[in-house]
C-alpha cells in the first residue's frame, strides 16, 4: 500500500470511529426513551388485563339506599354493613356509623330512616351487618337474605303523594331499613321516600365472639350518652318489647 493510500485509509478509520461515537452518544438518550415507552405500555397492558371494575347496574334509579334504626335510648353504632348483590358481586363496608332514633323505646316505628346511596351497586341479595350495642355493651353479627318479592318491589314504579313536591309522583321503593336493638334482634323493611315501609322480617343476630371494633383495640364506641343512661338505670331495658 502506498503512502498515500495509507493516509487516506487511516483517515477514514479515525472519522469512522469518531461517528461511531457520535452515533452512540445520540442514540443512548433515544434507546432509553425507548426502554422507558415500552415499560409503560407493558405496564398499561396489565392494567387493562387486570380487574375491571364492573358495569354499573341498570336500575330505574341513580342509586337505592340502606338506612340503620334503633328506638329511642337504645343506642348503637354500626361496624360495617356489606352488601352481596343480585350479580353475585361483594361490595365492602358501604355503610356504618349512627343509627336514627325511633321516638319511643319499646316496640317499632313503621320503618324509614333516612339512608346513604348505595352507589354503582345491584340489588341487594345478602346483607351482613356488624354493630355494638352501646347500652348492653355487646357486639353483633348477622346476615340478612333479601327475598325476591323484595327486589320487584324496589323497582316497580307505584303513584304515591309526596310532601315534596306537594304533588302525585311516580316512586320506587328504593330504600332498605336495618333496625337494631339489644338482645341482637334486627328488623328490616323496604320502602320509598314517599312510599309506605312494608316489613321484610324480624331476625335474631349471633354474638361477635371477635369482640367489637375488630379494626381497632377491641373498645366500645363509646358509652351510652347520659340521658339514655339514666333511662336505663330507671327502667332497664325492655328486652322481648322488639
Amino acid at each position: 500500500m502506498s503512502g498515500r493510500n495509507h493516509n487516506q485509509y487511516t483517515q477514514l478509520r479515525a472519522q469512522w470511529r469518531l461517528g461511531s461515537r457520535g452515533s452512540a452518544a445520540e442514540w443512548i438518550p433515544c434507546l432509553s426513551r425507548l426502554i422507558c415507552a415500552a415499560a409503560l405500555l407493558l405496564s398499561l397492558i396489565a392494567c387493562a388485563s387486570g380487574p375491571r371494575l364492573p358495569p354499573a347496574p341498570k336500575l330505574p334509579y341513580p342509586a337505592w339506599y340502606i338506612g340503620f334504626a334503633a328506638p329511642k335510648h337504645m343506642e348503637v353504632w354500626v361496624e360495617t354493613a356489606d352488601v352481596l348483590d343480585r350479580r353475585g358481586l361483594a361490595f365492602f363496608r358501604v355503610h356504618g356509623g349512627v343509627a336514627s332514633y325511633t321516638g319511643k323505646v319499646e316496640g317499632w316505628h313503621q320503618g324509614g330512616a333516612g339512608g346513604k346511596p348505595i352507589n354503582n351497586v345491584d340489588l341487594p341479595d345478602l346483607i351482613f351487618l356488624r354493630w355494638q350495642s352501646l347500652v348492653e355493651p355487646q357486639s353483633y353479627k348477622i346476615k340478612v337474605q333479601i327475598p325476591q318479592w323484595v327486589r320487584d318491589e324496589m323497582v316497580r314504579p307505584e303513584k304515591a303523594f309526596c310532601l315534596v313536591p306537594n304533588d302525585w309522583k311516580e316512586d320506587y321503593r328504593n330504600v332498605i331499613t336495618l333496625g337494631m336493638t339489644p338482645g341482637g334482634i334486627v328488623k328490616v323493611w323496604v320502602g320509598g321516600p314517599c312510599l309506605g315501609f312494608k316489613e321484610v322480617g324480624r331476625y335474631q343476630a349471633k354474638l361477635e365472639p371477635l369482640g367489637p371494633n375488630q379494626d381497632g383495640k377491641g373498645l366500645f364506641y363509646r358509652p351510652p350518652n347520659p340521658a339514655a343512661q339514666a333511662w336505663i338505670d330507671q327502667h332497664g331495658i325492655p328486652y322481648g318489647s322488639w
